[in-house]
């Protein structure tokens, strides 16, 4: 397998990671594959440019040619500045690859050693095969020490690789079985992009708990994370893929769907819904944009107040700060302007460049905000740091007074399911009460939409049945669909049976 250039770009790509905005939860990963087109990888690396806000610290596309075998590219950095130039592009041929982009949940956090950007690959009796996961194993920890001890060398630390060494001790006598195997012993979650010399393979857990869908472009077919990768390429959205299914897709055969493990009641992520996904995709059946609307239109029923002005903190707030401006009749205003060039500015930050902090990334329009009651809607609090400079702005550009209305409920508790979530302690919601946290963010008042809240924003409109939730929502709740094993192992301890 040619690694074309996978030894580019060892340094640590900062500006990706932004120190200036630590307080949100950070997006899993991306996976995007086609079969059936021309120059697939230039499919491929659109696909990864739609789905770059789900990963911004590395990138890698692997394609297949029958003549050259498989070619691989891995990268630091944003899809735009390492899958665009004609000699990388060139080095990819083939009528079938997928790609990844990458925030590291598990494992080497900053994606500071190429070993662990995705896909990753393996050489099997039958032939090569490369693989691209979204989400996170529980049990990584047992596997990768049940491996290591039956002789598997690992190449990475990341938890994804448990799947190749599992799918390489299997006896089945090809790569989909293989899969099969690995994935049955997998607990947690995942969606998995995958290839061989001719088949394209899209697995989801049986809770179905990170996305995946199905896309037509031309005679070929599209695996993706969000509809909105298919629409950079003109491919028409076919369907999702349910949860616990994996379609093995072939030019000759088209689609064969599979359901290799057993039924159970899917828990897809809500947080999907409130932020990680595009507003301009579908989920569910639903506009992620029309659903992040409804949530600040019950956020405005549940916990309305007086004021003069609704102000989203961009871009996240937006669509829930349009909501509640719809529903209350209070004025929505763009108060809060963000910098879309932050990203690249401070290639080496000063100190009193890193002191200037979220300042670098938004900056509040004073003449629309000076001598008014603002009410300014966020996506969620993290651990606080970031709203608590938001609002000291917004008071120092003449605010009468700062309001805070939050576009989820409190994030008290940590994801192991391909979140990048904080320890349970850093988390501000895991050891404040709503009026804790408001004191500690010194604003006027402070309300979260409730639980039921966010269910009937997503058309669930009796809200959340207790007995039988249809999301995971484990972050706000700590009801967690799969047992977090390695974490209990660490001595995390479960939420008390009420």
């Amino acid at each position: 397998m040619a690694q074309s250039g996978d030894a580019q770009g060892q340094q640590t790509a900062w500006p990706i990671s932004h120190p200036f905005d630590d307080d949100k939860l950070r997006e899993e990963c991306g996976v995007f594959g086609v079969i059936g087109t021309a120059e697939a990888a230039n499919f491929v690396a659109l696909g990864m440019h739609a789905l770059q806000h789900r990963g911004q610290e590395a990138g890698g596309i692997v394609s297949y040619h029958p003549e050259l075998g498989f070619n691989s590219a891995r990268r630091f950095g944003y899809v735009r500045d390492n899958f665009t130039s004609a000699a990388i592009m060139d080095s990819l041929p083939g009528s079938i690859g997928i790609g990844h982009v990458r925030y590291s949940t598990a494992g080497n956090k900053g994606a500071t050693a190429i070993r662990d950007v995705q896909p990753f690959f393996g050489e099997f009796s039958m032939g090569g095969a490369a693989i691209a996961h979204n989400g996170n194993i529980t049990n990584a920890d047992a596997l990768r020490r049940e491996l290591i001890e039956r002789g598997s060398i690992f190449q990475s630390s990341s938890d994804s690789e448990c799947i190749i060494h599992l799918m390489a001790r299997s006896l089945q006598r090809d790569i989909p079985e293989r899969m099969k195997d690995a994935l049955r012993r997998v607990e947690g979650a995942f969606s998995v992009v995958a290839m061989t010399r001719t088949k394209l393979i899209g697995v989801r857990d049986p809770l179905g708990v990170r996305p995946l869908v199905l896309g037509r472009v031309g005679d070929g077919w599209a695996l993706s994370s969000e509809t909105c990768a298919l629409d950079i390429i003109g491919a028409e959205f076919v369907r999702e893929i349910e949860p616990g299914e994996m379609v093995v897709i072939t030019e000759e055969h088209g689609v064969v769907s599979h359901f290799p493990f057993e039924r159970v009641a899917s828990r897809f992520c809500i947080f999907e819904h409130v932020y990680f996904s595009r507003p301009d995709s579908i989920l569910g059946g639903r506009s992620v944009y029309e659903t992040r609307r409804q949530i600040g239109v019950e956020l405005a029923r549940e916990a309305p107040v007086d004021a003069d002005l609704v102000c989203a903190v961009p871009d996240s707030g937006t669509p829930a700060a349009i909501g509640f401006s719809q529903e209350s009749g209070i004025p929505f205003a763009m108060g809060i302007i963000r910098n879309q060039y932050m990203g690249r500015t401070f290639i080496e930050p000063s100190e009193q460049i890193r002191n200037m902090g979220v300042r670098l990334k938004l900056n509040v329009n004073r003449a629309l905000i000076e001598g008014k009651r603002v009410i300014l809607v966020d996506d969620s609090v993290v651990r606080g740091t970031t709203s608590r400079k938001i609002k000291e702005m917004i008071l120092e550009s003449g605010a009468k007074e700062v309001h805070f209305r939050i576009a989820s409920p409190p994030t008290a508790w940590p994801c192991f399911y391909g979140v990048d979530t904080p320890e349970k302690e850093k988390l501000l919601a895991s050891t404040m009460s709503e009026e804790e946290m408001r004191l500690h963010l010194g604003v006027d008042s402070l309300r979260f939409i409730s639980l039921d809240g966010l269910y009937r924003a997503v058309g669930e409109t009796d809200g959340r049945n207790a007995n039988a939730p249809r999301y995971c929502d484990a972050c706000f709740s700590g009801d967690y669909p799969v047992r977090p094993a390695d974490m209990l192992q660490r001595g995390f301890e479960l939420k008390a049976a009420e």
